[in-house]
Formats: C-alpha cells, sequence, structure tokens
C-alpha cells in the first residue's frame, strides 16, 4: 500500500501543484523562495538577474511538477530546476546587447540593499575571492553556505558522488582562503 503525502508536506504540495492549484505553488515559493534566491544570487551575481531566474524556476516547476517521480526529496529537486534554469539564463549573458535596446529599458543592475550592507560589513574580500572560483567550486560553495543544503543533497542536485561535492568544498575553502591571505584580509 503506498502511503499518500501529508498535504502540507513538499511532496503532497508539489502533487497538487501537478494538479494545477496555484495556492501550492505558491506555498512552496514561500517555503523555497529565499534559500533559492540566495543559491540564485550567487550564481546570477546580480540581485535583478536572481530574481529573473527565481521566477523561472517557479514556472519551471508549475510546468513540470507532473513529471517529478520522488526519487529525491522536493528541496533538492527544486534547487535542480533552479540550477538548470540559471545556468539557461547566464550561458548566453556575456554576449552583446540586441540592437536597438532602449538603454532606458535595462534593469537597474547598481547594488541592492543587501549588497550594500556586505560591502559595509568589510564582506566585500570574501566575495571577491568566491567571485574568481571555477563554476564547479562556486556551485558547492552556494548551494552549501548560501542554500544550506546538506552535502548529501548537494551531491544530488549537482549529480555527483559526494566524495566529489567535499573535495570541491575543500578545494573552494582553500582558494578564498588563499585570495584572502593575498589581499592581506585576515580569515
Amino acid at each position: 500500500m503506498t502511503r499518500r503525502p501529508e498535504p502540507d508536506s513538499d511532496d503532497g504540495l508539489l502533487r497538487s501543484v501537478a494538479a494545477g492549484d496555484a495556492a501550492a505553488l505558491t506555498q512552496l515559493y514561500q517555503r523555497y523562495a529565499g534559500a533559492l534566491f540566495g543559491y540564485l544570487h550567487q550564481l546570477a551575481g546580480d540581485r535583478m538577474t536572481a530574481e529573473e531566474i527565481l521566477q523561472d524556476t517557479m514556472l519551471a516547476v508549475w510546468r513540470s511538477a507532473g513529471a517529478f517521480e520522488g526519487r529525491a526529496k522536493v528541496s533538492t529537486w527544486l534547487f535542480g530546476v533552479a540550477r538548470r534554469q540559471a545556468h539557461n539564463r547566464l550561458r548566453g549573458r556575456s554576449g552583446p546587447e540586441p540592437v536597438g535596446a532602449d538603454l532606458f529599458d535595462r534593469p537597474d543592475r547598481s547594488a541592492g540593499p543587501e549588497e550594500l550592507a556586505i560591502a559595509a560589513a568589510g564582506g566585500t574580500p570574501v566575495a571577491v575571492a568566491i567571485d574568481l572560483l571555477p563554476d564547479h567550486h562556486r556551485d558547492v560553495i552556494a548551494l552549501v553556505f548560501v542554500a544550506g543544503l546538506p552535502l548529501a543533497d548537494v551531491a544530488e542536485v549537482l549529480a555527483i558522488p559526494v566524495g566529489t561535492v567535499k573535495s570541491r568544498l575543500y578545494h573552494a575553502r582553500a582558494a578564498v582562503a588563499a585570495a584572502l591571505t593575498a589581499q592581506e584580509v585576515p580569515e
């Protein structure tokens, strides 16, 4: 006999989303938007792009909730969807501006309140050091320290073994420490 998920559990909410329940999607959004946004902000590097990717993620969740097979936790699945949306959006980001793009229609890329607070608190050297990391190390740092996922969930999101997550985390931390030492910033 298969147990039905509780209606307010992540599995139950995702099942409701698959059935077209917009309120369930709202509940999932409220539960995970903060962690997803933090992760996406780390990947994107700016608030506006992270917000856009978060919206793309929730749209993708709405469209593909029925494809969730339950082999992973819903939270892990959500971060996987967010990661794919981010990589799709960021892949072509450095290309030229479309011809005829109105300068006044561009989103404001200036620092938001969080970025200004981090800069005022002296977090800038760490952010610079993290930005210098290769993508595969930044992904691990963002999922572990920003999103707060356990290593097993990070491994599942990235589709790599837990040992590889540990190795990447070790090397990322060492690279950040080395960069901070080179900048003469105390660890």
